[in-house]
């Protein structure tokens, strides 16, 4: 019988499937494709989400309404890199020493011995892997990992011209806030996800592991001029509290990148880099319903999963910071969805709103595609809750800027503490903002202690070879009494 075959986490997951009648055993096809979409420094400000009101995300929202829409989904780390690291990998920072930004292709080779990537997991296990975009931080394309990989480096590219509206701060190519003039064609998105539509378009003898990474709304805030002409002008700001470092450790401060915020308001540019973000958002969306299209009109469109996620979360304003690089709710927060186009039977949308992390997705995909993870790999399958969402987790959503740093969320409170024992806590039920800081009060002491058990009890040095050495944060290995700058303005590739 199949079931003999299969470990026994999983036939508990598919015996769960036949009493409710999700999908009987005689009935389940072939192991899925797996459709992976990947988006760059994309923070809740989806319609899915509700995280700004303007926001306009009309496939993206079809999507969730069809999947289930993980409306509390944090990253394991807010950098491009660590959380990337973690989540291809399927090891927390404070357990592979990553914690920071990496040049991978630095590494000796013995460095990333120990762990499987997810592409390269699927195609040690008989399937065709397909990327383009940015999947990783800074790694080139391997054979051990893909089967093809689209290298739009390779192909004629025509200049950005832009629009004289919008704004640019300095000389800095990447702090452009602007609208395109070229046609869609031009941008990299739109050939990153046209690889991926003709990915779906071929007719394929197995199955297949699809990645494609969507790079904005990363900066500079670029996107074509009809995605900017969505939104008003000026679009309506966030909620700010004007002194919210009042009650905020030294650590927390010193992560906020306060000199950013500064420069917006005396160029009066915040209006510009605000709408700038939707409009990018919006494109990055546009391109999502390109390929979720391509899925529907493809043979593969009633035996593939698709996830959505996105790096980590994005600041504008908030609590005076901008970017990524804090354990705040905007900085940590992320879209994430999966849809099995398996399941037929369900009808209504399916939100689970617990704090769940993006490490879980290794083990969620590979359960769903009936394979066996690697031992060392972290997180815990979702598919119970994806069945039932009302299954509680079994562990809230830990975050990591740092060795020492550490943040855990889950469906009600918020609980950080930083290296040198700063703390914070907030709690989302009455304080969704994050303003006031309640961890010195002694009435939430039992909630501090219950999150805090979730923290790391140990945790590894940070790995050296191959960092960036502009990405480490104040943490236990750049305490806060070094006034080196951590970024430097114009970082290429964060």
């Amino acid at each position: 019988m199949y079931f003999d075959k299969l470990p026994a986490p999983l036939i508990t997951i598919l015996a769960t499937f036949q009493a409710v009648g999700f999908l009987q055993a005689e009935e389940l096809p072939a192991r899925p494709n797996v459709l992976f979409i990947a988006i760059d420094d994309m923070n809740d400000w989806t319609g899915f989400l509700g995280g700004h009101p303007q926001a306009q995300t009309p496939h993206m929202d079809r999507l969730a309404k069809k999947g289930v829409n993980f409306t509390n989904a944090h990253c394991s780390a807010p950098g491009c890199s660590p959380s990337r690291n973690a989540l291809l990998y399927g090891v927390e920072p404070f357990k592979s020493g990553l914690y920071a930004f990496y040049d991978q292709d630095k590494f000796s080779k013995s460095q990333l011995e120990d762990y499987t990537s997810l592409p390269e997991f699927f195609k040690n296990n008989g399937y065709a892997t397909f990327g383009s975009g940015k999947i990783h931080h800074r790694r080139n394309p391997t054979p051990v990992e893909w089967t093809e990989f689209y290298d739009h480096k390779a192909k004629k590219r025509n200049p950005m011209i832009f629009d004289d509206s919008g704004y640019r701060q300095g000389k800095s190519s990447k702090m452009n806030f602007k609208p395109t003039l070229n046609p869609l064609e031009d941008h990299n998105d739109y050939k990153n996800s046209s690889f991926g539509t003709e990915i779906l378009s071929r007719e394929h003898t197995k199955p297949f592991f699809l990645a494609v990474g969507i790079v904005k709304p990363h900066l500079a805030f670029v996107a074509p001029k009809q995605f900017f002409d969505l939104y008003p002008d000026p679009v309506k700001p966030p909620r700010i509290r004007v002194k919210d470092h009042e009650d905020i450790p030294a650590v927390g401060r010193a992560m906020a990148k306060v000199k950013d915020d500064k420069r917006f308001k005396s160029d009066g540019a915040w209006n510009e880099v605000r709408r700038a973000y939707l409009a990018c958002v919006s494109w990055a969306d546009y391109n999502v319903g390109r390929l979720i299209e391509a899925l529907k009109a493809s043979p593969y469109a009633d035996n593939t999963v698709v996830v959505l996620w996105s790096d980590h979360g994005y600041a504008l304003g908030e609590k005076n910071h901008f970017r990524k690089f804090a354990l705040w709710e905007e900085t940590t927060r992320v879209p994430f969805i999966i849809w099995d186009t398996r399941d037929q039977n369900t009808k209504e949308a399916r939100v689970i709103d617990d704090g769940v992390s993006l490490i879980n997705i290794y083990k969620t995909l590979a359960d769903l595609s009936r394979l066996k993870t690697p031992d060392y790999v972290d997180g815990f399958s979702l598919a119970p809750q994806m069945l039932d969402p009302s299954k509680p987790f079994t562990k809230p959503a830990i975050c990591s800027w740092g060795r020492g740093n550490y943040t855990v969320r889950d469906k009600d409170w918020r609980y950080t503490r930083y290296y040198n024992g700063g703390e914070e806590l907030y709690h989302h039920l009455k304080d969704s903002d994050e303003w006031t800081n309640l961890s010195a009060n002694p009435k939430y002491a039992a909630h501090k202690k219950r999150l805090a058990s979730y923290l790391p009890v140990g945790e590894v040095p940070m790995v050296k070879k191959g960092i960036e050495t502009w990405s480490v944060p104040v943490s236990a290995d750049k305490p806060l009494t070094n006034k080196k700058k951590t970024e430097p303005e114009s970082t290429k590739n964060n």
